[in-house]
């Protein structure tokens, strides 16, 4: 068996989500991360801004999430979501190294709230809302 690669995670990226965390903008936004294979890290693809959960459904692997999260009882807050999908279409060698390095990612961005998704099409505000509802 193929062991599994585990890509560290790009020095400039793991600033950007420490400051990501501490963000003062109240919009939904996301930080779309992508494996580069040959460096073997795991790199900032695209910062996007105002973005509904729906919105991220475009085959994405690993998107952190500050999503505003309207409570029923009214109090708002902003959860940090990581939210990995297996890479659809993609080689074996490169789904491996998206599994393989998806702890490492978690560890090193110390994201707590990690949801794993079968199919993209599922990603809704519905499907997290369901979701950061344990957390509460």
């Amino acid at each position: 068996i193929e062991s599994l690669v585990v890509c560290d995670v790009a020095e400039d990226l793991v600033e950007k989500l420490r400051k990501f965390r501490f963000r003062k903008e109240t919009n939904n936004a996301a930080i779309i991360m992508k494996i580069d294979k040959d460096k073997r890290l795991v790199v900032l693809d695209e910062e996007l801004e105002g973005i509904s959960p729906d919105e991220l459904k475009d085959e994405k692997t690993f998107i952190v999430y500050s999503y505003k999260y309207q409570h029923d009882d009214g109090r708002v807050s902003y959860p940090l979501c990581f939210i990995f999908s297996s890479p659809v279409g993609c080689k074996p060698e490169q789904q491996m190294m998206y599994a393989g390095s998806k702890n490492k990612l978690v560890q090193t961005a110390e994201l707590t709230k990690v949801f794993e998704i079968r199919n993209t099409e599922d990603l809704t505000e519905e499907w997290l809302r369901e979701k950061l509802g344990f957390f509460h």
